[in-house]
């Protein structure tokens, strides 16, 4: 991916969509879009024209962070949004900070798997920043065995939801699904876009699906903490679930997931037929995940 074209797109696409009414602007003449002028959003953030089309042209090197926020808030970015301008600029930055390595060590420890596997009345899973399914506890292995088994996904929870025809039945809502996923890669993508492995899934989704290349284009970011999840599981039916995700500073580039039901609801007595069908000699193997490719 070409930083400065990333960092001009993003800009861009944020003033295109605010108006100005919504920016607090009255009159400014006829307009042949509707978003901001580049002399609107300098002149709200208190910076020259031409240093804000700089910034616009994709050059961000030695922009403050005062700024960058000034900017944010002129264009009425959001937490995520302001966060993955500040990615893009410390990406921009000749001489970054170093940064802490990852864990050269991507196999579960021990110690995190009986935690997991501790947890036996939800479903708990670890994925990284390519999507991949690293881990899970047997409710969760039995809650995305769809995802762990498909010839499409291989247990990459983008490649199954952009290239497995299973996926729209899978995930009922797939469309805010689907916008989802591509927002949270766009944001791990500034955080660190010399992430091969990552570039490497964006390629390839852009090139095999239009749906991801549609919206991977309109430049959306999103932080996946917490939400409602609608699974049709081919088991035991629709699951309504309130998900919680959580880091892990040990393993930076992987996030744990523990999904839970209201209590008394059809969903918490659906979890539990799917914890008694999961638990079986043949599915009740400890640690790892299966149908995962090895990259």
């Amino acid at each position: 991916m070409d930083q400065r074209n990333e960092v001009g797109e993003f800009l861009r696409s944020r003033r295109d969509r605010l108006t100005p009414e919504q920016a607090g602007i009255i009159g400014g003449g006829r307009r042949r879009v509707p978003g901001l002028r580049r002399e609107e959003v300098a002149t709200l953030a208190n910076i020259s024209v031409d240093y804000y089309a700089k910034m616009e042209r994709g050059d961000l090197r030695g922009v403050a962070p005062e700024i960058l926020d000034a900017v944010a808030q002129s264009l009425g970015l959001d937490e995520a949004e302001t966060d993955h301008l500040h990615d893009l600029a410390r990406a921009a930055d000749p001489h970054p900070l170093r940064r802490r390595k990852a864990r050269t060590d991507q196999s579960v420890r021990p110690g995190l798997q009986r935690f997991i596997d501790a947890v036996t009345g939800a479903p708990v899973w670890v994925r990284d920043r390519r999507m991949d399914i690293v881990t899970a506890n047997p409710l969760g292995r039995a809650l995305y065995r769809p995802v762990l088994e498909d010839a499409d996904g291989h247990g990459n929870t983008a490649r199954f939801m952009f290239l497995s025809p299973a996926a729209r039945n899978f995930f009922p809502d797939w469309e805010q699904g689907a916008d989802d996923i591509v927002a949270t890669m766009r944001t791990y993508a500034g955080q660190n876009p010399r992430d091969k492995r990552l570039t490497d899934l964006i390629g390839e989704l852009v090139t095999r699906s239009d749906a991801f290349r549609m919206r991977w284009a309109a430049h959306n970011v999103r932080h996946h903490r917490s939400g409602i999840k609608r699974i049709n599981h081919p088991d035991v039916g629709v699951l309504e679930l309130v998900y919680e995700a959580m880091d892990l500073p040990a393993n930076p580039d992987w996030f744990m997931f523990g999904y839970t039901a209201e209590p008394a609801s059809p969903t918490e007595e659906r979890l539990r037929l799917l914890g008694s069908l999961a638990a079986t000699p043949a599915d009740n193997t400890p640690g790892g995940v299966t149908g995962r490719r090895d990259r």
